[in-house]
């Protein structure tokens, strides 16, 4: 990897000198974009609602009612919405990230910052979509008649599992997009691989049994079938009751290992990014 991205240089920095300016540029930027996304649309932040729910709506009719996969699943149409959702959200977070220094180019000429703030605002724009969306999946769930669960205190500890394997991501292909430009389709692969690996328009009980273990090593995986059976269904399939432990470790280990490479490699690259643009 070191002989792909070069010597280190002194430059601007990925995170800067101040916790404090990275995190206010960060949410400046994410407040910023989040605005101009509907900039001039009449319908507005309601585009941000419809779109999940018009994905939902295609998947359940095709999934459930025409193939039935969502058959013995308690308030399947729910489980289908929240992980429809969740995706949305990975999808949005990078695929916005992945040209966002690029796009950025006239900044990131002219002005010494941390570099780190665009990707990271990519994602914290895309949390914001992610928390709208999660209000129609809770009406929605009403309406269904969910009832609530205790497990309703695992949402945090799952977002913040979901965000982290998001932001690694996020910043491992923004800062090698800079440079080798085959990271965007490289990408748009990834997440379409991503979306048929995790348990979204089938439900995990309809996998082979000495299957599912496996299909745990995906940590996107494991925060979409614990959402499920923490919030919509407690007596559906968890990650943990599988007896899957060390795929669950290994999904972990892989996002830690996301999270450190992500950083570490736009931290190299950071200073040379505008020689790069």
């Amino acid at each position: 990897m070191t002989a792909l991205l070069g010597t280190p240089v002194r430059g601007p920095t990925a995170l800067g000198d101040s916790p404090a300016r990275f995190a206010r540029l960060t949410w400046t930027l994410a407040v910023t974009q989040f605005k101009l996304k509907f900039y001039g649309s009449a319908l507005g932040y309601l585009w941000q609602l419809m779109r999940p729910l018009m994905l939902f709506g295609v998947l359940y009719v095709v999934f459930n009612l025409a193939l039935n996969l969502g058959k013995g699943e308690m308030y399947f149409p729910v489980q289908l919405l929240l992980g429809v959702v969740l995706y949305t959200f990975v999808v949005e977070a990078v695929g916005s990230a992945v040209n966002s220094v690029v796009e950025r180019e006239n900044l990131v000429r002219k002005i010494e910052f941390p570099r780190m703030a665009i990707p990271a605002a990519a994602v914290l724009t895309a949390a914001f979509n992610l928390g709208l969306n999660l209000v129609v999946v809770t009406i929605f769930g009403v309406i269904q008649g969910v009832p609530v669960h205790v497990g309703l205190l695992e949402v945090p500890l799952l977002l913040l599992v979901l965000v982290a394997f998001t932001l690694g991501i996020s910043l491992l292909v923004a800062a090698l997009y800079v440079r080798f430009r085959d990271i965007k389709p490289i990408t748009d692969v990834f997440l379409q691989v991503l979306f048929y690996a995790t348990p979204i328009l089938y439900p995990l009980a309809t996998l082979p049994a000495n299957l599912r273990p496996w299909f745990m090593l995906n940590p996107f995986a494991i925060v979409v079938q614990q959402a499920r059976h923490a919030v919509i269904d407690p007596t559906g399939l968890s990650p943990f009751a599988l007896g899957a432990g060390a795929q669950i470790c290994g999904a972990v280990a892989i996002v830690v290992v996301l999270c450190t490479l992500g950083y570490r490699v736009f931290r190299r690259m950071a200073p040379q990014m505008a020689e790069e643009l």
